[in-house]
Parts: C-alpha cells; structure tokens; sequence
C-alpha cells in the first residue's frame, strides 16, 4: 500500500473508534469522571483531612495524579478490548482481515482510538480535580510524555485481552483481578516509603507503580521511584506488548478459525 492509503485506513479506524465512544459518551465518559469525584470527596476531603500532608503535599494534591493515572489506565484498556473483541464477535473483523490493510497499521488505528478515550477521560478528571486542590506543574514534559506512554502500553494491553478473548466474560476477568488490584497497590494512595522494606521490594515488581511515580513526578516532583527508570520501564513493556500483538495478528491468534 502507498503512503496515502495506509494514512486514510489509519484515519478510518481512529474515526470509527473516537465516533464509537463519543456516541455512548454517558457509557464511557460520564462514569469515570462521578467516579473520580466521589474519590477526591471521599478520599481527599473526608479521610485526606484526618491523615495529614504526605511527602510534603495536601493528601488531596498527592492522591490526585494517582487517580488521574488510574482512569486513563482504564479507559484505554476499555476502549481497545470492547471495541476488538465486538468487531470478532460481530464477525466484521474479517473485512479488515481481507484488505490489505497491513497488521501494524490495523493496531495502530485501535491503540489511537484507546489512547484518544484515555486521554480524553485524563482531560475531563484532571479539570475536575482543579475543584478539590491546586495542580502544579513540576515537569510538563514528564507529565506528557508519563500519560501519553501509558495510555499507549494499556491500550496495547486491551488489545491482546481482546484478542485471546472468546467470551464477553473474557474481556472483564483482566480488568477485574489484575488491573485494579495492581492499580490500588500501586502507590496511588500512599508512598511505598510508609511500608515494611520487604513490601516496598514487593511493590517495585508492579508495573503500574512506575507509571504513577512518573507522572506524580510530573506534577509534583516527587517520586518513589527515579523518574527515568520508570519511563524505560514503560518503554520496554511497550516493546513488548507491542511485538506480541503484531505477531498474534500475523497468526491469526484468536481471530481466524
């Protein structure tokens, strides 16, 4: 395929992706950002008070990145495995399978679809927590570049769930016994220097614990973990994922019977 139509299949399926989410927006960005209010109410007014600064911050400013990571994580992922596993379980999938639309351009359209919810839902939260306490601004690079990488790696992530899944339960079992414990122990709520150091090497093996570092590090300047540290982190999980999910394409993996 030329240049020209690999770009207008790329658009098609990002149009496609950020039209389908915004059509049901009551279903994809309304319920994150009333659940992130009710965190910043709970958390940060009513039991952020009685805790005390943290790391030198308001509990509510320390809390807030953690939260604005955790919905961009979950939205991306979201987005990607609903959208794939609905194309499969329609069985319109196998007109993107029969053009040649080449494999690397078909992940790339449905990663930019998850990581255009994800950072939008990001946007909306983070525009909420503007109510609740005073955002700085330590590094907008880091900042950028933390969330846009993360919505990247948990897009691609939704993507290799949709790919093994054979059964709409498939698509929640991730979600629910793997993202969301990780992501509440991954630091969002606490420094890992109020642990044991046994549990503190234990929480070094989380992954989502660099991504939320990175980005506090963005906002406030600290961080439990070095800032580049985890970005290389992130980079090489997106390596990965990125590597298996072409190669499962290119097998067929889940799609083609």
């Amino acid at each position: 395929m030329n240049p020209s139509a690999i770009w207008t299949a790329f658009t098609t399926i990002v149009v496609r992706e950020i039209r389908r989410f915004t059509r049901i927006w009551p279903q994809t960005l309304l319920p994150p950002a009333v659940t992130m209010t009710l965190y910043f109410v709970i958390f940060g007014n009513l039991i952020g008070s009685r805790i005390g600064p943290m790391e030198g911050f308001d509990y509510m400013a320390f809390i807030v990145p953690g939260l604005i990571m955790m919905s961009v994580i979950t939205s991306s992922y979201a987005n990607v495995v609903s959208s794939f596993f609905g194309m499969k379980f329609q069985r319109s999938i196998e007109e993107l399978l029969v053009s040649p639309v080449p494999n690397w351009v078909i992940l790339a359209g449905y990663v930019a679809g998850g990581m255009a919810r994800g950072l939008g839902v990001g946007l909306i939260v983070t525009l909420l927590s503007l109510g609740f306490t005073d955002l700085q601004m330590y590094s907008v690079s880091a900042t950028i570049l933390t969330v846009i990488m993360t919505s990247m790696l948990f897009s691609l992530g939704g993507f290799i769930n949709a790919m093994l899944a054979t059964k709409f339960d498939d698509i929640s079992i991730v979600p629910t016994f793997v993202l969301t414990p990780l992501t509440y122990l991954g630091g969002v709520f606490y420094s890992i220097q109020m642990l044991p150091e046994f549990w503190q090497g234990v929480s070094m093996i989380n992954p989502i614990l660099y991504m939320v570092n990175a980005f506090r590090h963005g906002i406030l300047g600290v961080s439990d973990v070095n800032v580049w540290v985890s970005l290389a982190m992130v980079a090489v999980f997106i390596v990965i994922l990125s590597t298996v999910s072409l190669r499962m394409l290119s097998r067929g993996r889940g799609i083609r019977h």
